[in-house]
Protein backbone atom coordinates (compact mmCIF):
# COMPACT_ATOMS: atom_id res chain seq x y z
CA UNK A 1 0.00 0.00 0.00
CA UNK A 2 1.36 3.44 -0.87
CA UNK A 3 0.85 6.23 1.93
CA UNK A 4 0.25 9.77 1.23
CA UNK A 5 3.10 11.38 2.70
CA UNK A 6 0.99 12.90 6.27
CA UNK A 7 -0.03 9.59 6.42
CA UNK A 8 3.01 7.95 6.21
CA UNK A 9 4.17 10.44 8.93
CA UNK A 10 1.53 8.82 10.97
CA UNK A 11 2.41 5.86 10.57
CA UNK A 12 6.23 6.25 11.28
CA UNK A 13 4.91 8.18 14.41
CA UNK A 14 2.92 5.04 15.54
CA UNK A 15 5.76 2.58 14.25
CA UNK A 16 8.07 4.40 16.54
CA UNK A 17 6.00 4.74 19.19
CA UNK A 18 7.75 7.59 20.83
CA UNK A 19 11.61 5.99 20.62
CA UNK A 20 14.29 6.88 18.41
CA UNK A 21 14.74 4.82 15.35
CA UNK A 22 17.59 2.98 16.93
CA UNK A 23 16.23 2.19 20.26
CA UNK A 24 12.92 0.89 17.86
CA UNK A 25 15.37 -0.87 15.76
CA UNK A 26 16.62 -2.94 18.38
CA UNK A 27 13.36 -3.89 20.07
CA UNK A 28 12.56 -5.33 16.84
CA UNK A 29 16.02 -7.33 15.89
CA UNK A 30 15.79 -11.22 16.49
CA UNK A 31 16.31 -12.70 19.67
CA UNK A 32 18.03 -16.16 19.78
CA UNK A 33 17.45 -18.37 22.47
CA UNK A 34 21.20 -18.73 23.05
CA UNK A 35 20.76 -15.12 24.61
CA UNK A 36 17.33 -15.31 25.68
CA UNK A 37 15.91 -18.86 26.26
CA UNK A 38 12.52 -19.55 24.91
CA UNK A 39 9.75 -21.04 27.76
CA UNK A 40 8.96 -25.01 28.07
CA UNK A 41 8.19 -26.65 24.77
CA UNK A 42 4.33 -27.99 24.60
CA UNK A 43 4.88 -31.76 25.63
CA UNK A 44 3.14 -34.38 23.63
CA UNK A 45 1.63 -32.62 20.74
CA UNK A 46 0.29 -35.38 18.45
CA UNK A 47 -0.66 -37.43 21.76
CA UNK A 48 -4.77 -37.88 22.58
CA UNK A 49 -4.95 -38.77 25.79
CA UNK A 50 -6.43 -37.39 29.35
CA UNK A 51 -3.02 -37.30 30.62
CA UNK A 52 -1.25 -35.30 27.55
CA UNK A 53 -3.45 -32.70 28.05
CA UNK A 54 -3.54 -32.36 31.13
CA UNK A 55 0.32 -32.15 30.84
CA UNK A 56 -0.14 -29.40 28.38
CA UNK A 57 -2.65 -27.50 30.42
CA UNK A 58 -0.11 -27.69 33.64
CA UNK A 59 2.60 -26.19 31.33
CA UNK A 60 0.38 -22.92 30.34
CA UNK A 61 -0.66 -22.75 33.84
CA UNK A 62 2.64 -22.67 35.06
CA UNK A 63 3.15 -19.75 33.00
CA UNK A 64 0.12 -18.23 34.01
CA UNK A 65 -2.33 -18.81 30.95
CA UNK A 66 -5.89 -20.54 32.16
CA UNK A 67 -7.37 -22.77 30.67
CA UNK A 68 -10.13 -23.32 32.39
CA UNK A 69 -13.24 -21.65 30.55
CA UNK A 70 -11.95 -23.87 27.26
CA UNK A 71 -11.85 -26.98 29.07
CA UNK A 72 -15.50 -27.00 29.31
CA UNK A 73 -16.43 -26.26 32.73
CA UNK A 74 -18.56 -23.21 32.94
CA UNK A 75 -17.52 -22.37 29.36
CA UNK A 76 -21.35 -21.38 27.91
CA UNK A 77 -22.34 -18.39 28.79
CA UNK A 78 -25.89 -17.37 30.06
CA UNK A 79 -28.14 -16.72 26.87
CA UNK A 80 -29.23 -13.40 28.37
CA UNK A 81 -25.75 -12.10 27.74
CA UNK A 82 -25.42 -13.03 24.05
CA UNK A 83 -27.93 -9.87 23.11
CA UNK A 84 -25.77 -8.62 20.12
CA UNK A 85 -23.83 -11.71 19.40
CA UNK A 86 -26.53 -14.30 17.65
CA UNK A 87 -30.23 -14.45 17.64
CA UNK A 88 -32.57 -17.81 17.03
CA UNK A 89 -30.27 -19.33 19.97
CA UNK A 90 -30.61 -22.99 20.16
CA UNK A 91 -27.15 -23.76 21.32
CA UNK A 92 -23.27 -23.76 21.02
CA UNK A 93 -21.32 -25.45 18.56
CA UNK A 94 -17.64 -26.59 19.88
CA UNK A 95 -14.43 -26.45 18.31
CA UNK A 96 -11.85 -28.62 19.66
CA UNK A 97 -8.52 -25.63 20.39
CA UNK A 98 -5.28 -26.57 20.03
CA UNK A 99 -2.05 -24.50 21.34
CA UNK A 100 1.07 -23.75 19.19
CA UNK A 101 4.54 -22.38 20.36
CA UNK A 102 5.99 -20.95 21.82
CA UNK A 103 6.20 -18.21 19.23
CA UNK A 104 8.50 -15.54 19.97
CA UNK A 105 7.70 -12.28 18.35
CA UNK A 106 9.57 -9.25 18.21
CA UNK A 107 7.49 -6.20 17.47
CA UNK A 108 6.57 -2.77 17.86
CA UNK A 109 3.56 -3.89 19.76
CA UNK A 110 3.58 -7.63 20.56
CA UNK A 111 7.17 -8.07 22.00
CA UNK A 112 7.33 -11.36 24.12
CA UNK A 113 7.04 -15.66 23.77
CA UNK A 114 3.22 -16.72 23.26
CA UNK A 115 0.95 -19.76 23.41
CA UNK A 116 -0.78 -19.27 20.13
CA UNK A 117 -4.65 -20.48 20.58
CA UNK A 118 -5.71 -22.45 17.20
CA UNK A 119 -9.67 -23.13 17.31
CA UNK A 120 -9.73 -25.99 13.79
CA UNK A 121 -10.98 -29.09 12.67
CA UNK A 122 -8.14 -29.45 10.44
CA UNK A 123 -5.81 -32.22 11.20
CA UNK A 124 -2.34 -31.24 10.51
CA UNK A 125 -2.77 -27.70 10.67
CA UNK A 126 -1.66 -26.90 14.12
CA UNK A 127 1.39 -29.43 13.68
CA UNK A 128 2.32 -27.21 10.87
CA UNK A 129 2.39 -23.70 12.86
CA UNK A 130 3.67 -25.10 16.05
CA UNK A 131 6.73 -26.56 14.11
CA UNK A 132 6.69 -23.14 12.09
CA UNK A 133 6.68 -21.26 15.15
CA UNK A 134 9.47 -23.59 17.08
CA UNK A 135 11.58 -22.86 14.06
CA UNK A 136 11.08 -19.39 14.06
CA UNK A 137 11.35 -18.96 17.65
CA UNK A 138 14.58 -20.70 17.39
CA UNK A 139 15.72 -18.34 14.69
CA UNK A 140 15.53 -15.49 17.01
CA UNK A 141 11.67 -14.86 16.35
CA UNK A 142 9.21 -12.75 13.86
CA UNK A 143 10.11 -8.98 13.52
CA UNK A 144 6.46 -7.75 13.18
CA UNK A 145 4.75 -4.13 12.81
CA UNK A 146 2.29 -3.41 12.36
CA UNK A 147 1.66 -0.13 9.79
CA UNK A 148 -1.77 1.54 9.32
CA UNK A 149 -5.16 0.71 10.32
CA UNK A 150 -8.34 1.89 9.40
CA UNK A 151 -11.79 0.42 7.89
CA UNK A 152 -14.03 1.38 5.43
CA UNK A 153 -17.63 1.70 4.39
CA UNK A 154 -18.62 3.07 0.99
CA UNK A 155 -21.99 4.52 0.76
CA UNK A 156 -23.49 5.45 -2.83
CA UNK A 157 -25.73 8.43 -3.61
CA UNK A 158 -27.67 7.95 -6.79
CA UNK A 159 -29.01 11.08 -8.84
CA UNK A 160 -30.56 12.09 -12.28
CA UNK A 161 -27.69 11.98 -14.31
CA UNK A 162 -23.88 12.84 -14.16
CA UNK A 163 -24.26 16.75 -13.59
CA UNK A 164 -26.24 16.39 -10.51
CA UNK A 165 -23.98 13.85 -9.35
CA UNK A 166 -21.17 16.26 -10.10
CA UNK A 167 -22.76 19.24 -8.33
CA UNK A 168 -23.32 16.92 -5.36
CA UNK A 169 -19.56 15.90 -5.54
CA UNK A 170 -18.29 19.20 -5.80
CA UNK A 171 -20.71 20.68 -2.66
CA UNK A 172 -19.83 17.40 -0.64
CA UNK A 173 -15.83 17.73 -0.85
CA UNK A 174 -15.05 21.32 0.39
CA UNK A 175 -17.34 19.62 3.67
CA UNK A 176 -16.06 16.68 4.57
CA UNK A 177 -13.76 17.52 7.90
CA UNK A 178 -17.18 18.75 9.13
CA UNK A 179 -17.96 15.47 9.02
CA UNK A 180 -16.44 14.30 11.85
CA UNK A 181 -18.82 16.15 14.14
CA UNK A 182 -21.80 13.33 12.59
CA UNK A 183 -19.29 10.68 13.46
CA UNK A 184 -18.67 11.79 17.19
CA UNK A 185 -22.67 11.69 17.62
CA UNK A 186 -22.39 8.12 16.99
CA UNK A 187 -19.19 6.55 18.64
CA UNK A 188 -16.69 7.92 21.12
CA UNK A 189 -14.50 5.93 19.68
CA UNK A 190 -14.96 6.70 15.69
CA UNK A 191 -12.99 8.99 13.78
CA UNK A 192 -13.17 9.68 10.23
CA UNK A 193 -9.54 9.82 8.39
CA UNK A 194 -10.20 10.37 4.80
CA UNK A 195 -12.66 10.32 1.80
CA UNK A 196 -12.14 9.39 -1.78
CA UNK A 197 -14.39 9.42 -4.06
CA UNK A 198 -15.69 7.69 -7.42
CA UNK A 199 -18.25 9.03 -9.94
CA UNK A 200 -19.68 6.49 -12.50
CA UNK A 201 -22.19 8.33 -14.51
CA UNK A 202 -24.94 9.37 -11.61
CA UNK A 203 -23.63 7.70 -9.46
CA UNK A 204 -21.13 9.09 -6.87
CA UNK A 205 -19.33 6.59 -4.36
CA UNK A 206 -18.07 8.00 -0.62
CA UNK A 207 -15.37 5.60 0.41
CA UNK A 208 -15.36 6.80 3.95
CA UNK A 209 -12.27 5.40 6.00
CA UNK A 210 -12.27 5.34 9.77
CA UNK A 211 -9.96 4.71 12.49
CA UNK A 212 -11.81 2.41 15.29
CA UNK A 213 -9.85 1.67 17.96
CA UNK A 214 -9.25 -1.41 19.53
CA UNK A 215 -12.58 -2.62 17.60
CA UNK A 216 -12.76 -4.25 14.50
CA UNK A 217 -15.00 -2.03 13.92
CA UNK A 218 -17.81 -3.08 11.30
CA UNK A 219 -21.18 -2.30 13.13
CA UNK A 220 -19.54 1.07 14.08
CA UNK A 221 -18.42 2.43 10.57
CA UNK A 222 -21.54 1.33 9.12
CA UNK A 223 -23.43 3.53 11.91
CA UNK A 224 -21.09 6.29 11.34
CA UNK A 225 -21.15 6.19 7.78
CA UNK A 226 -25.36 6.39 7.86
CA UNK A 227 -25.03 9.55 10.36
CA UNK A 228 -22.78 11.28 7.50
CA UNK A 229 -25.12 9.71 4.85
CA UNK A 230 -27.69 11.53 6.53
CA UNK A 231 -26.20 14.91 6.96
CA UNK A 232 -25.46 14.81 3.18
CA UNK A 233 -28.55 13.98 2.01
CA UNK A 234 -30.08 16.67 4.32
CA UNK A 235 -28.20 19.76 3.39
CA UNK A 236 -27.06 19.03 -0.62
CA UNK A 237 -28.06 21.27 -3.09
CA UNK A 238 -29.23 18.60 -5.44
CA UNK A 239 -31.11 16.26 -3.19
CA UNK A 240 -29.99 12.35 -4.22
CA UNK A 241 -32.88 9.92 -5.72
CA UNK A 242 -31.56 7.42 -3.62
CA UNK A 243 -28.65 6.81 -1.38
CA UNK A 244 -27.07 3.02 0.23
CA UNK A 245 -24.80 2.76 3.28
CA UNK A 246 -22.73 0.59 1.76
CA UNK A 247 -22.54 0.23 -2.54
CA UNK A 248 -20.27 -2.48 -2.35
CA UNK A 249 -16.81 -0.40 -3.05
CA UNK A 250 -15.25 -1.10 0.45
CA UNK A 251 -14.28 -4.33 -0.43
CA UNK A 252 -16.10 -5.68 3.45
CA UNK A 253 -15.69 -9.67 3.81
CA UNK A 254 -14.52 -10.06 -0.01
CA UNK A 255 -11.61 -10.51 -2.00
CA UNK A 256 -10.44 -7.36 -3.87
CA UNK A 257 -7.59 -5.56 -4.85
CA UNK A 258 -8.51 -2.50 -2.62
CA UNK A 259 -6.43 -4.70 -0.32
CA UNK A 260 -3.36 -3.50 -2.13
CA UNK A 261 -4.28 0.34 -2.81
CA UNK A 262 -5.36 1.15 1.59
CA UNK A 263 -6.20 -0.75 4.73
CA UNK A 264 -9.14 -2.27 5.43
CA UNK A 265 -8.50 -3.15 9.06
CA UNK A 266 -4.89 -3.74 10.51
CA UNK A 267 -2.12 -3.18 7.25
CA UNK A 268 0.56 -5.83 8.94
CA UNK A 269 4.34 -6.88 7.40
CA UNK A 270 6.27 -9.38 9.68
CA UNK A 271 9.59 -10.97 9.08
CA UNK A 272 12.38 -13.53 9.60
CA UNK A 273 15.53 -14.64 8.47
CA UNK A 274 16.10 -19.10 8.93
CA UNK A 275 19.61 -20.03 9.24
CA UNK A 276 20.08 -22.93 7.35
CA UNK A 277 20.67 -25.17 10.17
CA UNK A 278 17.95 -24.64 11.50
CA UNK A 279 15.47 -25.51 8.17
CA UNK A 280 17.13 -28.54 7.82
CA UNK A 281 16.95 -29.75 11.28
CA UNK A 282 13.10 -28.85 11.52
CA UNK A 283 11.77 -28.62 7.36
CA UNK A 284 14.46 -31.15 5.91
CA UNK A 285 15.19 -29.42 3.44
CA UNK A 286 17.56 -26.89 2.81
CA UNK A 287 16.76 -22.82 1.48
CA UNK A 288 17.37 -23.42 -1.88
CA UNK A 289 14.79 -26.03 -1.65
CA UNK A 290 12.16 -23.60 -0.28
CA UNK A 291 13.09 -20.48 -2.36
CA UNK A 292 12.66 -22.62 -5.39
CA UNK A 293 9.25 -23.62 -4.37
CA UNK A 294 8.19 -20.48 -3.57
CA UNK A 295 9.70 -19.23 -7.14
CA UNK A 296 7.33 -21.75 -8.82
CA UNK A 297 4.28 -21.14 -6.30
CA UNK A 298 4.43 -17.74 -7.45
CA UNK A 299 4.49 -18.11 -11.05
CA UNK A 300 1.25 -20.55 -10.31
CA UNK A 301 -0.78 -18.21 -8.07
CA UNK A 302 -0.14 -15.45 -11.10
CA UNK A 303 -1.72 -17.42 -13.65
CA UNK A 304 -4.54 -18.70 -11.31
CA UNK A 305 -5.33 -14.75 -11.01
CA UNK A 306 -5.47 -15.15 -7.13
CA UNK A 307 -5.40 -11.60 -5.35
CA UNK A 308 -2.18 -12.20 -3.40
CA UNK A 309 -0.30 -14.78 -3.62
CA UNK A 310 0.60 -16.92 -0.31
CA UNK A 311 0.36 -20.34 0.62
CA UNK A 312 -2.74 -20.54 3.21
CA UNK A 313 -3.16 -17.75 5.15
CA UNK A 314 -7.03 -18.66 5.79
CA UNK A 315 -5.85 -21.76 7.65
CA UNK A 316 -4.02 -19.98 10.43
CA UNK A 317 -6.12 -16.66 10.41
CA UNK A 318 -9.63 -18.61 10.53
CA UNK A 319 -8.23 -21.29 13.87
CA UNK A 320 -7.32 -18.06 15.43
CA UNK A 321 -10.14 -16.01 14.48
CA UNK A 322 -12.74 -18.57 15.92
CA UNK A 323 -10.49 -19.51 18.68
CA UNK A 324 -10.06 -15.63 19.81
CA UNK A 325 -13.83 -13.86 18.76
CA UNK A 326 -13.37 -12.38 15.66
CA UNK A 327 -15.50 -11.66 13.01
CA UNK A 328 -14.61 -14.98 10.69
CA UNK A 329 -16.35 -13.86 7.34
CA UNK A 330 -13.31 -11.37 7.66
CA UNK A 331 -11.02 -14.12 7.06
CA UNK A 332 -12.25 -13.61 3.21
CA UNK A 333 -10.07 -10.55 2.81
CA UNK A 334 -7.77 -11.18 6.23
CA UNK A 335 -6.27 -14.07 3.83
CA UNK A 336 -5.11 -11.72 1.52
CA UNK A 337 -1.67 -11.04 1.25
CA UNK A 338 1.86 -11.93 0.02
CA UNK A 339 4.42 -14.22 0.71
CA UNK A 340 7.95 -13.51 0.03
CA UNK A 341 11.15 -15.69 0.40
CA UNK A 342 15.13 -15.07 -0.57
CA UNK A 343 18.25 -16.41 -0.18
CA UNK A 344 20.76 -14.16 2.20
CA UNK A 345 24.23 -13.61 1.06
CA UNK A 346 25.27 -16.38 3.63
CA UNK A 347 22.99 -18.97 2.49
CA UNK A 348 20.38 -18.50 5.18
CA UNK A 349 16.30 -17.95 4.39
CA UNK A 350 14.73 -14.38 4.37
CA UNK A 351 10.69 -14.98 4.50
CA UNK A 352 8.31 -12.46 5.12
CA UNK A 353 4.06 -12.00 4.99
CA UNK A 354 2.17 -9.39 4.33
CA UNK A 355 -1.34 -8.32 5.39
CA UNK A 356 -2.62 -5.70 4.63
CA UNK A 357 -6.62 -6.39 5.55
CA UNK A 358 -6.31 -7.61 9.02
CA UNK A 359 -10.01 -6.66 10.52
CA UNK A 360 -9.71 -7.41 14.46
CA UNK A 361 -10.10 -6.36 17.61
CA UNK A 362 -9.30 -7.09 20.94
CA UNK A 363 -12.69 -5.03 22.19
CA UNK A 364 -16.66 -5.63 21.44
CA UNK A 365 -18.26 -8.62 19.04
CA UNK A 366 -17.49 -11.69 19.92
CA UNK A 367 -14.40 -11.06 21.85
CA UNK A 368 -15.99 -10.79 25.66
CA UNK A 369 -17.40 -14.63 25.57
CA UNK A 370 -15.75 -16.75 27.94
CA UNK A 371 -13.41 -19.27 25.88
CA UNK A 372 -12.46 -15.79 23.67
CA UNK A 373 -12.12 -13.56 25.80
CA UNK A 374 -9.36 -16.36 28.10
CA UNK A 375 -8.03 -17.26 24.32
CA UNK A 376 -7.40 -13.35 24.07
CA UNK A 377 -6.31 -13.27 27.84
CA UNK A 378 -3.41 -16.10 26.70
CA UNK A 379 -2.05 -13.54 24.55
CA UNK A 380 -1.89 -10.94 26.54
CA UNK A 381 -4.80 -9.22 24.05
CA UNK A 382 -7.76 -8.68 26.28
CA UNK A 383 -9.49 -5.17 26.01
CA UNK A 384 -8.48 -1.91 25.17
CA UNK A 385 -5.20 -1.14 24.07
CA UNK A 386 -4.17 -4.57 22.13
CA UNK A 387 -5.45 -4.83 18.64
CA UNK A 388 -2.37 -3.51 17.07
CA UNK A 389 -0.19 -6.20 19.52
CA UNK A 390 -2.97 -9.13 18.79
CA UNK A 391 -2.51 -7.80 15.18
CA UNK A 392 1.23 -8.51 14.74
CA UNK A 393 0.93 -11.99 16.96
CA UNK A 394 -1.88 -13.03 13.93
CA UNK A 395 1.05 -12.18 11.46
CA UNK A 396 3.44 -13.64 12.93
CA UNK A 397 0.97 -16.94 13.22
CA UNK A 398 0.55 -16.90 9.78
CA UNK A 399 4.28 -16.75 8.67
CA UNK A 400 4.75 -19.78 11.03
CA UNK A 401 2.13 -21.66 8.81
CA UNK A 402 3.64 -20.52 5.51
CA UNK A 403 7.04 -21.26 6.65
CA UNK A 404 6.02 -24.99 7.36
CA UNK A 405 3.84 -25.60 4.25
CA UNK A 406 5.74 -23.95 2.08
CA UNK A 407 9.10 -26.44 3.67
CA UNK A 408 6.17 -29.48 3.48
CA UNK A 409 6.00 -28.89 -0.17
CA UNK A 410 9.85 -28.22 -0.89
CA UNK A 411 10.61 -31.44 1.62
CA UNK A 412 8.19 -34.23 -0.44
CA UNK A 413 6.07 -34.78 2.85
CA UNK A 414 2.79 -32.79 2.60
CA UNK A 415 0.71 -35.94 1.69
CA UNK A 416 2.50 -37.76 4.36
CA UNK A 417 2.07 -35.30 7.07
CA UNK A 418 -2.24 -35.45 5.90
CA UNK A 419 -2.21 -39.32 5.98
CA UNK A 420 -0.34 -39.09 9.32
CA UNK A 421 -2.22 -36.26 10.88
CA UNK A 422 -5.11 -35.77 9.36
CA UNK A 423 -7.14 -38.96 8.82
CA UNK A 424 -9.31 -40.94 11.00
CA UNK A 425 -11.40 -43.62 11.35
CA UNK A 426 -12.47 -46.10 8.12
CA UNK A 427 -11.24 -43.84 5.64
CA UNK A 428 -7.63 -44.11 6.43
Amino acid sequence: MAAPRNYAKDILARTLGGKAPEARAADLRPRPPSRDPLPPHLPAGSVHTAEAVEKRRRLLAAQGLSTDRLSGNGAEPRPEDLAGNIENLVGFARLPVGVIGPLRVNGANASGDFYVPLATTEGALAASCHRGACLLSQAGGVTALCLAESVSRAPCFVFDGVVDAGRFLSWALPRTESLQESVERTSRHCRLLDVKTALSGKEVHLILEFFTGDAAGQNMVTIAAEAICRELAANSPVTPRHWYVEGNMSGDKKATMLAFTFARGKSVVAEAVVPARLLRRFIHAGPEDLFRYWQVSMLGGVQSGSIGVQGHYANALAALFIACGQDAACVSEAAVGLTRMDLTEGGDLYVSVKLPNLTVGTVGGGTALPTARECLEMLGCAGEGQARKFAEICAATVLAGEVSIIGSMAAGDFARAHREHGRKGAGR
